[in-house]
């Protein structure tokens, strides 16, 4: 086994997933600065006029929720990279698992390019759509265009990611994403800060930063034994692997699509309902959420990882314990989290912009929405386990009916119809993860995740 693997099948539990997770959470803290920096710096340093300064930061917000979807239409490709990649590995089916690594790499540059050219097209009307407040309009296409033009890069680094995670290994991702974010806020700070380039230097800082990262990550695996080669000829489609791979792929990648789609219809929601102070304020919120909620995703990509390969070296009670030690970790964390943000909301909203009314509405929203930090952790771990045996198209059923019928519903009814505003609007997180506990408890208890669904399994 080579330096970039790790085997998850032998050994401590609790010692090795948090030694896969350590790495891992402190990568997605690290790209999660990408947005942070961005609104950051952008909320602070765009416009002397805060007024002005909180109209781009809207757009920011806005375009890069779009970005955002684009990323997710793609999703279910990596996490079928992740689930095919750790399952081979555990099954001790290494040529299979590098022609895993081709057919993924080829599949996702060919649907890249064509999301891309066609998100391009529509996205004028999508901002429309979402009711983009017309002070915000122009900073928001601006944003989503340059971002767009990096669609490639985004959907490569990810799929590295991915495969990495497959193989058990978490730290040469962080190296990757740390160089990347370095670069990403040196030039933000000289883009839009130094050159006064607004929405327009935040988003070039962003695709550079992916290009230069996917680049390092690219000539550091293919000098050093990965499983992959990066010749011309081994990008190549295997049909068989292409087709189990959008057979786990499809319902994952809806899965996100729902998920970020009813996350949109919120936006539009807080369009209409505050404007671009209260579009803003939520895009700050979600840009600390996106922090809040990593020790969840981190644990939750650990029982992943761990399941796929216990589960293809068929240790089924192994990846099951995977599962309470990930939810055990990942609580711990997020409730003292939880406290700070009850405790200091304003203090939190006002590192991203000065702008009282931003302040006010985000407050208002953070209240009720940081509910959800609580609840997480239970319901992406048990979808980490469900997702490693490869189970993805109970995850979009259990992700659709959460979205479409409690989140969104709930925004409606407490945020409009009965007039909270952005405190009903928040409610909305904390029940639909109620729903999606339910619902992946019963899966899982009920034994239903222990069901053959690749056909990789050392005892297949």
């Amino acid at each position: 086994m080579s330096k970039n693997q790790r085997d998850f099948t032998q050994g401590p539990i609790a010692r090795g997933m948090i030694a896969f997770s350590l790495p891992f959470l402190l990568s997605n803290i690290l790209q999660a600065l990408y947005g942070a920096v961005d609104m950051y710096v952008v909320g602070n340093f765009s416009n002397p006029d805060p007024v002005i300064s909180a109209q781009i930061l809207s757009g920011v917000n806005i375009g890069s929720q779009i970005t955002n979807l684009v990323a997710m239409m793609v999703s279910g490709l990596t996490v079928s990279g992740t689930v095919m990649v750790g399952q081979y590995v555990g099954a001790r089916k290494q040529k299979d698992a590098s022609e895993t690594v081709g057919t993924m790499f080829t599949l996702m540059a060919i649907v890249g390019l064509v999301l891309m050219a066609l998100m391009m097209i529509f996205s004028g009307p999508m901002l429309h759509l979402l009711k983009t407040p017309p002070e915000a309009f122009e900073h928001a296409r601006t944003y989503l265009m340059i971002c767009l033009s990096g669609t490639l890069f985004i959907f490569g680094y990810n799929a590295v990611s991915s495969i990495q995670r497959g193989l058990g290994d978490s730290v040469r991702p962080l190296i990757f994403v740390g160089i990347a974010c370095l670069v990403n806020v040196v030039l933000d700070l000289w883009l839009v800060k130094g050159l006064g380039m607004g929405a327009a230097g935040a988003a070039w800082a962003t695709v550079i930063a992916q290009a230069i990262s996917l680049i390092l990550a690219g000539l550091y695996l293919a000098k050093n034994k990965f499983i992959f080669d990066f010749k011309l000829r081994s990008f190549r489609i295997q049909k068989e692997k292409m087709s189990l791979m959008i057979k786990l792929g499809i319902p994952s990648s809806v899965q996100s699509i729902v998920v970020n789609i009813s996350f949109l219809v919120m936006t539009g929601l807080v369009n209409e309902i505050g404007g671009y102070t209260a579009s803003a304020a939520v895009g700050v919120v979600g840009k600390f959420n996106s922090f809040a909620i990593l020790p969840a995703v981190a644990m939750s990509s650990s029982v992943s990882a761990f399941a796929a390969q216990n589960i293809g070296a068929g240790l089924h009670d192994r990846a099951k314990k995977s599962l309470w030690v990930g939810i055990g970790i990942a609580m711990t964390i997020s409730a003292a989290v939880f406290a700070a943000v009850q405790l200091w909301p304003a203090s939190i909203i006002a590192i991203f912009s000065p702008e009282a009314e931003l302040i006010q509405h985000g407050v208002e929203y953070m209240r009720t929405f940081s509910f959800d930090y609580l609840l997480v952790p239970i319901q992406f771990c048990f979808n980490g386990l469900i997702m490693g045996a490869g189970h993805t198209r109970f995850t979009l059923i259990s992700a659709t009916t959460s979205s479409l019928l409690l989140r969104i519903p709930v925004a409606v009814l407490f945020g409009s119809v009965l007039g909270w505003g952005l405190m009903g609007v928040g409610l909305a997180g904390p029940a639909a993860t109620v729903a999606g506990i339910g619902l992946t408890a019963w899966f899982v208890f009920s034994g239903r995740w222990m069901k053959d669904r690749t056909g990789i399994r050392a005892d297949a």
